[in-house]
């Protein structure tokens, strides 16, 4: 199905974006990976293709509906638009860029889409009160793209970013996006499983890890699907890498440390399984169940780990 196009007219900016909202929502995408409905991801998709900021008016200032697209403009759009629709993946891989608070990330499907909540408390400020001052030395555990971790060096300008993860190909990505920011000198990102990558004790910890239960994983749209499940999947109940977290945490954290951890809608789960932990869940824009933090006094009261601990690997990748 193509774009309805008007005889008499050449098709014009608003116009496409109308029509390509339209062809989403009747196809049934999901959303969630930088937009969360249809006019917002057909806007990013159509002003991509045509190599426009996402900050382009789509109406001129005299209330047309905006600048005049040529034929040859709108075919590229329509072939991008039948793509986002067959494969149902994401728009951050097809443009091979995402935004999270504003900060521009390469994104492919080396990693999960940068969304995650931690990002927004991290930009407002709202995390300054859990560390006694600017952090020297920080942790984005699971870093993925290292979105986290970037946006950390960006707020506090004197401190020393680790970024860990387990995948080789993640952390590929993530320094393509260090370089984008000029971070190399701050930000460091290492390799390993879990706190194996870890190096010394961190002032904060920041963590968005694999939490998605199975009965959940099973019902994901494509969209997700289309995601490293390494980076998503947390086991029966999403808890599998939160255990090994949050058990090994406090010989990594400064005295006055906090790990500020997120698990989307696993509140459930986590607090199963960790009944003793004392949790303070912050607001976010998803709601105040999302996000937590925990403090190194109280992950030091939490039960001790089982026994027979999974051996870790470890690689620092400079």
């Amino acid at each position: 199905m193509s774009i309805a196009r008007r005889p008499d007219a050449p098709m014009r900016l608003l116009e496409i974006v109308d029509s390509a909202a339209v062809r989403l929502q009747a196809a049934g995408v999901s959303f969630g990976h930088g937009t969360d409905n249809a006019f917002d991801e057909a806007a990013w998709l159509v002003l991509w293709q045509l190599g426009l900021p996402l900050h382009t008016p789509l109406e001129t200032p005299d209330g047309d509906n905006g600048m005049a697209v040529t034929a040859q403009q709108h075919q590229a759009i329509d072939t991008l638009l039948e793509r986002r629709i067959a494969t149902r993946v994401p728009a951050a891989y097809l443009t091979g860029e995402a935004w999270l608070q504003g900060v521009a990330f390469h994104a492919d499907a080396r990693a999960i889409v940068p969304r995650s909540l931690i990002g927004e408390l991290l930009v407002s400020g709202a995390l300054d009160y859990w560390v006694p001052a600017p952090p020297q030395r920080v942790l984005d555990m699971c870093t993925g793209s290292a979105s986290l971790a970037i946006l950390a060096a960006l707020h506090w300008p004197g401190a020393a970013v680790d970024g860990a993860d387990i995948s080789a190909d993640a952390l590929a990505l993530a320094r393509l996006n260090r370089r984008r920011h000029g971070l190399d000198d701050r930000v460091r990102l290492r390799q390993g499983d879990g706190w194996a990558a870890a190096e010394g004790v961190y002032d904060l910890v920041l963590c968005n890890p694999p939490y998605v239960n199975t009965a959940s994983m099973d019902k994901l749209p494509p969209e997700y699907r289309a995601e490293p499940p390494l980076a998503l999947a947390g086991g029966v109940d999403g808890m599998d890498f939160v255990r090994s977290l949050v058990h090994g945490a406090t010989p990594h954290m400064a005295k006055s440390a906090s790990l500020v951890l997120e698990i989307g809608h696993e509140r459930d789960h986590f607090e199963t399984a960790f009944p003793g932990l004392e949790a303070i869940w912050l607001d976010t824009s998803a709601g105040a169940d999302q996000v937590c933090i925990l403090t190194r006094v109280a992950l030091a009261a939490c039960n001790p780990p089982t026994p027979g601990a999974t051996r870790h690997r470890q690689n620092l990748n400079p």
